[in-house]
């Protein structure tokens, strides 16, 4: 059965069906392709709105999650939503999601942006190492001990289009 009609996603998922949801980074999991009732509870039901953002993995342990949103020009950037508030754009596309994941931190989402920090002695995620192997085998892509790098690029692309976007469905 395919996850996705996204075939990295589909990668991903076979891997995480192998090592287990949240063992490679810290509080991320795939979860139902397009389910699309955190958007409905806690953003907007507007039909316009949903149909071009897909939500399909959970970001961190209190409820944040991310989805690909339909840019308009092609392009599907990965957008996150905080549990507590705040939608940023945080990777161009689902590749450079990846690579924020070999960072192992939940990101912190709140409404002025969203940033991802990781203490010097915080140990890594059971299946980690094996994380950072497949996504240099699969993609060629290294490990980022930068992710403020790869959110600053997808943001300057991005940012602004997203926000503008947004704010014709969201009242804050």
């Amino acid at each position: 059965m395919t996850y996705s009609p996204v075939p990295e996603l589909n990668l991903l998922m076979a891997f995480q069906d192998e090592h287990g949801y949240e063992s490679y980074s810290e509080c991320f999991g795939l979860d139902d392709w397009n389910d699309a009732s955190g958007l409905t509870a806690g953003w907007s039901k507007d039909p316009e709105f949903l149909a071009r953002l897909t939500p399909f993995a959970r970001a961190t342990g209190g409820g944040s999650f991310y989805a690909l949103w339909e840019a308009g020009d092609g392009t599907q950037p990965v957008v996150v939503f905080g549990d507590e508030g705040g939608e940023h754009v945080v990777a161009r596309d689902v590749r450079e999601l990846f690579q924020l994941l070999t960072f192992d931190s939940e990101p912190m989402v709140d409404h002025d942006g969203v940033t991802f920090y990781r203490s010097a002695g915080d140990g890594h995620s059971d299946a980690h190492d094996e994380f950072v192997t497949w996504l240099e085998t699969h993609f060629g892509l290294p490990a980022t001990g930068d992710p403020e790098r790869i959110v600053g690029a997808a943001q300057a692309e991005y940012g602004e289009r997203f926000t503008t976007w947004k704010s014709a469905y969201l009242d804050y």
